[in-house]
């Protein structure tokens, strides 16, 4: 059978930190072997200009001396005064040797007695003409760096040559010097290699734990899915860093919060956002699912500290209930309509009861009388508000809170000054936003009228060229001046109950959306009075399109 081969195993990809890792090896391996070499080659270039002045100045000292000149002059045999001589200078001087000879070049000292008397192994023309020169030269003691200077017989510049003076140093000698000083080198670089490599290894063994031993090609297709992921969530994202400043927003975040610009950077507290919307972001603590209103939304926040042995920073997701809550309030009012249809229906099968039983007693004049009077009390309310406010759906909102508070025991009014015709709302006010606005401050007075002596709440709706009112009154114990900023922020309530306190609120909102004021103040009747007004050049349009339509039809009736 064939032999099958194993699988070859796939190399994986080194990480980031083992690249970084070799390559700083590999770089601090360059750098000390180049400055070990440069200091090398550098030490040998000194060591031999320090073996030329060595040997110029021991050279210049022996052809300096009278003792020297005297032994030359002297007749006889120089050799033996100048033999011990040069020896001690050679000793004391640390050069390897002092050769003294005559004019000819004939030896009177040597390291070698043996080589006294031979001719000196160099050149000596220039030495003749009265210079001092240096030069690298092969003698009887191997390679050399030697000078050769003039011995002048009175010692001025001027005098007779009567002799030469050669000191040097062997090359060998400097070699070994320059070694010595190379292997120190080499044992500080070795040691700058150990500790560049520890402390290399230690930053990358950070590094790894940093970027979990991910390589660059992980990390860039990780940084690539991050970008898609944050434009993709609808969602706002924010990312604070532990000083609360913004480190990262996505564009749903810029949207929910209506930010723009480059806001990278700063702290959040610059931002201009309301103040609990504010606190919720730099909170410590985890917040999950609160409500909170920025300038025109209503939104839903949830806030996670990053944490990693220390406070890193905070995770912020944000979104957007501004149409859910629109629809709960909507909502809350067809419940509202709902229990009082059912109310009214066990009221009505309670009077069809008792006009029945009239019927059978004999009684019926009392019985129409009866059924009449219930059927003109409910037709003298839908006339009144009809009369008042032909706008359907601001007619539907007032009779159906009339039902829902006549169940809690309080009278609802549309005061006599109240007229908004059919067509007269500005087209680009939505009526969902007067559902809000008008709904909740019924509800609110409703609440705060209940239990009071004649509770009664009032409304006014007029739309005129002044502008479009909305007014409700309440015969409740009212609010405190001091108070009166604070009913429009985020859960306050005079209720105890959980989940309230965001009416108001979400009223001045929605009023600020549409370009209009409210204000709240001390009522006539005791209680509270809150007023919205919009401008009036959106009436004024939707009066001049709605006489515009008019004259089209009665064109097209022509």
């Amino acid at each position: 059978m064939p032999r099958t081969r194993p699988p070859r195993r796939r190399r994986l990809p080194r990480s980031l930190a083992g690249q970084l890792f070799a390559m700083q090896i590999v770089l601090v391996t360059a750098v000390v072997a180049g400055c070990a070499l440069f200091t090398y080659l550098s030490d040998e270039h000194q060591a031999e200009e320090s073996a030329r002045h060595q040997a110029t100045a021991a050279a210049r000292a022996v052809a300096d001396s009278p003792s020297v000149r005297d032994a030359i002059r002297g007749g006889g045999d120089p050799s033996r005064e100048l033999q011990p001589y040069a020896s001690r200078v050679q000793r004391h001087t640390g050069v390897d040797f002092v050769t003294i000879m005559d004019p000819r070049g004939i030896r009177w000292t040597h390291p070698d007695e043996r080589r006294i008397g031979e001719r000196f192994l160099g050149h000596t023309a220039q030495a003749l003409r009265g210079r001092t020169f240096a030069e690298t030269y092969t003698g009887t003691l191997g390679p050399s760096v030697r000078v050769v200077t003039p011995v002048r017989a009175d010692g001025t510049d001027d005098g007779r040559i009567i002799g030469l003076v050669s000191a040097g140093i062997t090359i060998e000698e400097i070699t070994a010097k320059a070694r010595g000083r190379l292997l120190a080198l080499l044992g500080v670089a070795a040691a700058a290699l150990v500790l560049g490599g520890i402390g290399t290894y230690v930053i990358n063994a950070r590094l790894r734990r940093s970027t979990h031993g991910m390589n660059a090609a992980e990390l860039s297709r990780m940084h690539d899915y991050h970008e898609a992921a944050l434009h993709a969530v609808r969602e706002g994202l924010l990312m604070l860093d532990g000083q609360r400043r913004i480190a990262l927003i996505n564009d749903g975040g810029r949207e929910l919060l209506g930010v723009q610009g480059d806001i990278v950077g700063r702290n959040v507290a610059e931002l201009g956002l309301p103040a609990p919307l504010t606190g919720a972001l730099l909170a410590s603590e985890p917040r999950v699912d609160e409500l909170h209103l920025s300038a025109d939304r209503v939104l839903v926040v949830n806030t996670s500290p990053v944490t990693g042995g220390e406070r890193r920073g905070t995770v912020v997701t944000l979104r957007d209930h501004t149409e859910l809550q629109a629809l709960t309030g909507e909502l809350d009012s067809e419940r509202g309509f709902t229990q009082a249809l059912r109310s009214q229906a066990h009221e009505a099968a309670n009077r069809l009861h008792t006009v029945v039983s009239l019927i059978e007693l004999g009684r019926a004049e009392e019985a129409v009388d009866f059924a009449t009077a219930e059927l003109e009390l409910a037709q003298a309310l839908t006339d009144q508000v009809v009369a008042a406010v032909s706008e359907p759906v601001l007619a539907a909102l007032l009779l159906g809170k009339a039902a829902q508070a006549n169940e809690h025991g309080v009278e609802l009014v549309v005061s006599p000054d109240s007229s908004i015709d059919d067509g007269m709302l500005p087209p680009g006010l939505p009526a969902r936003d007067l559902v809000t606005i008008l709904g909740n401050l019924i509800d609110n007075a409703v609440d705060a009228a209940q239990g009071s002596p004649a509770a009664r709440v009032t409304v006014t709706a007029r739309a005129d060229e002044a502008g479009l009112l909305l007014r409700v009154r309440d015969t409740g114990p009212g609010v405190d001046p001091a108070r009166r900023e604070a009913v429009f922020e985020r859960g306050w309530s005079t209720k105890a109950a959980a989940g309230r306190g965001l009416g108001l609120a979400l009223v001045r909102q929605t009023v600020a959306r549409d370009g209009g004021t409210l204000t709240v103040r001390a009522s006539p009747d005791g209680g509270a009075e809150f007023e919205v007004t919009l401008a009036a050049d959106l009436v004024a349009s939707a009066r001049a399109a709605g006489e515009r339509g008019g004259r089209t039809a009665r064109g097209g009736a022509r």
